[in-house]
């Protein structure tokens, strides 16, 4: 007589091991971090909302006794800076510098950190320590150079004179940032472009650039950031008052026996709103180019 050994089927639910039980704060440690992130966006908040409340003074000197100025707010700051100044033509001047600077300062960038991502040429680190060092001189130093150089080629008082000059500035940094985030790529979409009949230069542009959109994101806003705000080199190589950019315009309110402190404070709201509009522009591919690496390994 033989017996039969019936196998019982085993629950592959079973097999799992449980996830272990998630911590769960306590009231006490929730309120203390939501206290400080609302003291944290205060701190943040508080010096642009005072220099908007500023700004609807009428007086220049409001700013001595803000208290009164909830009793006359009016918005005449507002319309004697885009009607009596020059605030238009240091807006022009502002867009283009700044939007000049960033397209050739990215496009140089990108393919400069491309090229020693994935190219082995020699002296390719030296050339990336090159470009680190010119980091190192202060500004008065490069001055007298530049403006010598500038005078040379005929490009003082010009835009383009100013768009490189802001270059020399950028490339270097942004380089070294893309170069980190090509890096990241893996080297298998390359050899993958060259299988299907790509050119370097096509697998650069069809097939590299789409991936890497969170750097030259971050790239573009460095790049835009140090353009619009710069005023020593701008100040120096800009002699027309209407090719002053926006942070050279702000000090023709202020001279030494006089300051428009009601009028400065307008216009520096006014000012924040082209930077606000490319940071909602590039938000998103910002804040992953950002944190992007900080997972990597």
């Amino acid at each position: 007589m033989t017996t039969t050994t019936v196998e019982t089927p085993v629950n592959k639910q079973d097999s799992v091991p449980a996830a272990p039980p998630r911590r769960t704060r306590g009231r006490g440690t929730s309120l203390v971090s939501h206290g400080i992130l609302v003291l944290a966006s205060l701190i943040a908040l508080f010096p642009v909302v005072w220099l908007l409340f500023l700004s609807l003074g009428p007086d220049k000197d409001d700013y001595l006794h803000p208290g009164g100025i909830w009793e006359k707010m009016t918005l005449d700051n507002y319309t004697y800076v885009l009607t009596e100044t020059k605030f238009l033509d240091w807006l022009t001047s502002t867009l283009i510098v700044t939007l000049g600077t960033t397209l050739i300062g990215v496009v140089i960038a990108a393919t400069t950190g491309y090229a020693v991502s994935r190219m082995r040429f020699p002296g390719y680190k030296k050339f990336m320590w090159v470009l680190l060092v010119t980091q190192m001189f202060p500004v008065a130093v490069l001055m007298v150079p530049m403006y010598q150089i500038l005078s040379e080629l005929q490009l003082i008082d010009s835009y383009l004179g100013l768009v490189l000059v802001y270059c020399t500035t950028t490339v270097p940094y942004c380089a070294w940032l893309m170069k980190g985030y090509f890096d990241t790529i893996p080297f298998e979409i390359d050899e993958a472009g060259r299988v299907d009949g790509l050119t370097p230069f096509g697998t650069f542009a069809r097939l590299i650039l789409p991936l890497a959109k969170p750097g030259l994101a971050v790239a573009a806003f460095y790049s835009f950031l140090t353009a619009f705000g710069e005023v020593a080199f701008a100040s120096t190589f800009m002699l027309s008052d209407t090719k002053y950019t926006f942070a050279v315009g702000l000090q023709t309110f202020i001279s030494e026996h006089d300051a428009q402190r009601n009028l400065m404070a307008a216009t520096a709201v006014l000012v924040a709103i082209p930077v606000s509009a490319f940071f909602y522009f590039v938000q998103k591919n910002l804040v992953t180019g950002l944190t992007a690496g900080g997972t990597k390994g």
